[in-house]
């Protein structure tokens, strides 16, 4: 179908869809056990010879039917829209979360969504799928309602092989539980690839090029949730050069955190790309990948001991860095 289409509202819809495969979630952070289903959705589409088409929601349900209990939400809505595309989807239908929405039965869910406007021959689901008013739909109603209307269901388990090759479960709210803590390696096994924070470069106090390290700071309105604080090894991607770019895919030294050396009150995140101070990136969008957590953010009675110890800390995420690029670049 060429460039993955992106739907707002069903009547977006092509009205020639002759048919899909089709597939629902919140996919926050679209981790491995996600991109199990997805993978899946979009091998029986290529079978079928229709298109693969995820059904999300925007904003996330709880955080209209109840705020308090509202999960930070581990990737923008745009993160999770460029993370479904890369999984092979022809189209992502974006359905807008309202209390209205909300009072949808489970009955009236699959027939307009699914038959009336995507015309599914099979829905692809994880195992403890729910959906419709008060949740009370699950794979056992969708496999119903597949009789009834004439789609198949496919309801997968959302375990996968962990290194190792024993059996875990895969969740969002494990990612977040090892983000807070500012463990982004635990983190990186369970999403399948490193977690990003995205935004445009601004100014900052512009203390770390005074003292030899000038950092790349990004706005406060950064997309992604923000790990622990504290000093992490990672990267640095700029997402408008092309992919073989020399400038591309940059190694760098992140930190988190309030700067309390300085005394600083607002919390940013900044990124040293390594032995390089001839770059110009403000006003530039890019990405901050977090490979490794290095140390927690500290305070140093003197601006000699946090430059020494920032020297220790590039060291480090140097050799982290060139040992994994391999790894990060496919070659």
């Amino acid at each position: 179908m060429g460039d993955v289409q992106r739907w707002t509202d069903l009547t977006e819809i092509p009205d020639d869809l002759s048919g899909s495969v089709v597939t629902l979630g919140n996919f926050d952070g679209v981790h491995r056990g996600h991109r199990a289903v997805l993978a899946q959705v979009v091998d029986r589409a290529r079978e079928e010879g229709v298109p693969a088409v995820a059904v999300t929601f925007e904003p996330h349900p709880l955080a209209v039917l109840y705020p308090e209990r509202a999960p930070e939400l581990i990737a923008s809505l745009d993160q999770r829209l460029d993370l479904l595309e890369s999984v092979g989807l022809d189209a992502v239908l974006v359905m807008e979360f309202t209390r209205e929405l909300a009072t949808w039965s489970p009955e009236r869910f699959v027939e307009d969504v699914f038959v009336t406007a995507l015309h599914a021959r099979a829905v692809v689901v994880g195992q403890d799928t729910r959906f419709g008013a008060r949740n009370s739909g699950d794979v056992a109603t969708l496999c119903e309602l597949g009789e009834q209307f004439g789609f198949d269901v496919e309801a997968l388990s959302d375990q996968g092989d962990a290194d190792g090759g024993a059996p875990r479960r895969w969740s969002s709210s494990q990612v977040r539980r090892l983000l807070d803590e500012g463990d982004v390696g635990a983190a990186a096994q369970v999403l399948g690839r490193a977690h990003a924070v995205s935004g445009v470069v601004v100014h900052g106090e512009h203390r770390g090029r005074e003292i030899g390290y000038p950092t790349a700071n990004l706005a406060q309105d950064s997309d992604g949730l923000v790990p622990a604080d504290g000093v992490y090894a990672g990267w640095l991607l700029r997402p408008a050069l092309p992919e073989g770019h020399t400038d591309h895919l940059l190694p760098a030294a992140i930190s988190v955190g309030t700067n309390p050396t300085f005394d600083g009150v607002r919390r940013t995140v900044e990124a040293y790309v390594l032995d390089r101070t001839d770059l110009d990136l403000y006003g530039e969008r890019v990405a901050v990948e977090f490979l490794e957590h290095l140390r927690p953010m500290l305070r140093f009675d003197s601006v000699e001991e946090l430059v020494e110890q920032m020297r220790l800390d590039v060291d480090q995420a140097r050799d982290l860095t060139t040992a994994r690029r391999a790894e990060r670049t496919g070659r």
